[in-house]
């Protein structure tokens, strides 16, 4: 079955289940609702001579309409195009102009930031929050055809709509599906070519593995416009009969906690940094009380608290987790390491936008402690190394899930893949005789050590994101030294009442503790205190290109 055709058998099937609900909007869809909005808006697309293999752009926070817009092109022929809603204007204006987008779906905020004038390709721009037409090129008819949409809706099914009227594309897997913008730790913004087959590919074993069922329920809260989001907590989700609830927020702590709470999800795609929170905020405060820290020293009452720590924390996501699957990031090792010791059902898995995204996943029952999971079945990898299991070298695949490429350029297709035919990933890794993944760092982040040394910041990075009075660090090399841009955690300084010359004192303590823990060629020289966050990918991840 086409990916596409994996749309038509489950709105079919699950017709009457409830598919998607907006968190706190009190608006949800079943999968009859969202079927309709699809076959409207494929009415829209043909009277507005919109043609499959044509380019429509969404921009906009994870919302069920949001879903409906990017459901309606795919499986009516044409070719999505996420963009994140928090590029800037000039970045969006471009994206959608590279692309040739004839259509824009966008949230009226930053409809309100565009200049039509800048996207001439575009044909209209319609309202993610309610379908209205906010613009349209002279001479076109998007207006009038929208306004009579529900007339002609009822005309063409006039014996009301069911599921046997539910019929989509045609078209072969090996059609371009999603034109997807990364949005990386180095700075370049490229359009990566997603078929029907790479996704297949992530469907079929998010099917196997991750094993979902309806009725199933799930939280977003990881942007839709990256392809780890939105493979498994829209894509997946709806291919099973499962209804998902979209944040459409920002996932601060005291909200998302609420959010599972109402929610109950079954399961939760996250990246690292939620579950680093929980563990910094709600653990370790826990574990360093007197009486939990005497205990923990005994083998029987350890277990026992443990226990209560895991079921607690089964509780704080709603209380009905099966698994929780952490990816789009590093982990950090001391974080995973506790979760893993009190039995959390938790595992990593590992990929990139370029394989939509997955490369290795290991559900939790079958996961090998800081690995990356196993490579997918219908996936190969291999290590640019002489000892693959034991020497450092560049992860590199090939597979279904792999890329045709990068938009209209030819270059940096060519530059990514090797010439044997294997995609470049750009991270350093090993791979074990059982095609577990394990991930040292990225191959641009690397730095050599004085006599030759590899030096992984990322690995320093986490143990001193563990250290007191740290909320997020960078370690960078300024001549020849090893420094490290640390932000601190002002509002636990603020508890602690620790003046800023006490804070510059804790920060040394830091560092002699961190030097303590590495390699002498990992020592760091100086801890600088950053004032701001660092800037950070939709993943999360840390912008590293700027601070070099």
């Amino acid at each position: 079955m086409t990916f596409i055709k994996l749309y038509e058998e489950s709105f079919r099937k699950n017709f009457d289940f409830p598919a998607m609900a907006d968190y706190g909007s009190g608006e949800t869809f079943t999968y009859e609702d969202v079927a309709k909005e699809i076959a409207k808006l494929h009415i829209l697309f043909k009277e507005c001579k919109i043609n499959p293999g044509d380019k429509i752009s969404v921009i906009g926070k994870n919302s069920s309409r949001w879903c409906i817009a990017h459901l309606a092109t795919v499986t009516y022929g044409a070719v999505i195009v996420p963009i994140l809603h928090d590029f800037n204007a000039n970045d969006v204006q471009h994206i959608i102009n590279h692309s040739e987008s004839v259509l824009l779906f966008a949230a009226d905020a930053i409809w309100e930031t565009l200049t039509e004038e800048e996207i001439p390709c575009v044909k209209g721009i319609i309202s993610l929050s309610d379908f209205r037409l906010l613009f349209q090129r002279e001479g076109e008819s998007i207006g009038k055809t929208r306004a009579g949409l529900d007339e002609k809706f009822a005309a063409k099914y006039p014996n009301g709509f069911g599921p046997e009227d539910i019929s989509y594309s045609d078209q072969s897997d090996d059609e371009l599906v999603v034109l997807n913008y990364t949005s990386g730790t180095t700075g370049f913004s490229k359009g990566v070519m997603i078929s029907g087959r790479n996704l297949s590919g992530n469907m079929t074993f998010a099917h196997n593995y991750i094993c979902l069922k309806r009725g199933d329920r799930m939280l977003s809260f990881l942007p839709l416009a990256h392809t780890y989001g939105a493979a498994f907590d829209f894509l997946y989700a709806l291919t099973e009969g499962v209804e998902t609830t979209f944040l459409g927020k920002t996932p601060a702590p005291k909200i998302l906690l609420k959010a599972f709470e109402e929610v109950q999800p079954e399961v939760v795609i996250s990246v690292p940094l939620i579950f680093e929170k929980i563990y910094k905020n709600m653990i370790i405060p826990l574990l360093n009380k007197r009486p939990i820290h005497w205990a923990l020293s005994l083998p029987l009452l350890d277990t026992q608290i443990y226990t209560k720590i895991r079921k607690k924390l089964i509780h704080a996501l709603g209380g009905k987790v099966r698994q929780v699957i952490v990816g789009g990031a590093p982990f950090n090792s001391e974080v995973e390491d506790f979760f893993l010791k009190i039995k959390f059902p938790i595992s990593v898995g590992y990929g990139m936008t370029e394989c939509a995204p997955l490369i290795s996943f290991s559900p939790y029952a079958g996961f090998i402690p800081h690995s990356c999971g196993k490579v997918l079945e219908c996936m190969e990898a291999r290590i640019d190394s002489e000892d693959p299991e034991n020497i450092t070298g560049e992860i590199q695949v090939r597979g279904q899930n792999v890329m045709a490429g990068y938009y209209k350029n030819e270059a940096a297709t060519k530059e990514m893949f090797t010439e044997d035919g294997w995609l470049k990933t750009g991270d350093l890794g090993t791979l074990d005789k059982n095609n577990n993944l394990f991930i040292r760092g990225r191959s641009k982040s690397m730095i050599l050590g004085p006599s030759g040394q590899n030096i992984y910041p990322e690995e320093i990075e986490a143990k001193l994101n563990n250290l007191p009075f740290v909320m997020e660090s960078l370690v960078v090399e300024k001549n020849r030294r090893l420094i490290a841009l640390v932000y601190p955690d002002y509002g636990a300084v603020d508890e602690s009442g620790l003046s800023h010359d006490d804070l510059a004192l804790v920060m040394e303590e830091n560092k002699a503790a961190l030097n303590k823990a590495v390699a002498s060629y990992e020592k760091i020289a100086e801890i600088q205190l950053f004032p701001n966050e660092f800037e950070k990918t939709p993943k999360k991840s840390i912008k590293r290109y700027l601070y070099n």
